[in-house]
């Protein structure tokens, strides 16, 4: 019975977390979006709400390696 209740406990406190997991994931595919749309400007790609399916492998890789640069860059500076 003990056992039990500890379950429910743990099911619930899960929950709550879940919660507050699922605003930081959303907070994050936001700030990533606009570190997305901030790089393909400094690129010169024009990127539009929603789908972008018709960019050309090189313009996607470019926006996306840039990010990456950035990032890495970032943490190294981090980690001095």
């Amino acid at each position: 019975m003990a056992n039990s209740k500890s379950n429910m406990a743990n099911s619930k406190s899960n929950m709550a977390n879940s919660k507050s997991n699922i605003t930081g994931v959303t907070e994050s595919k936001a700030a990533m979006n606009r570190f997305k749309t901030e790089v393909a400007s400094e690129l010169g790609v024009n990127l539009k709400a929603g789908y972008n399916g018709d960019l050309t492998s090189k313009e996607a890789g470019s926006i996306g390696g840039e990010m990456v640069r950035r990032m890495i860059k970032k943490q190294e500076e981090s980690m001095k």
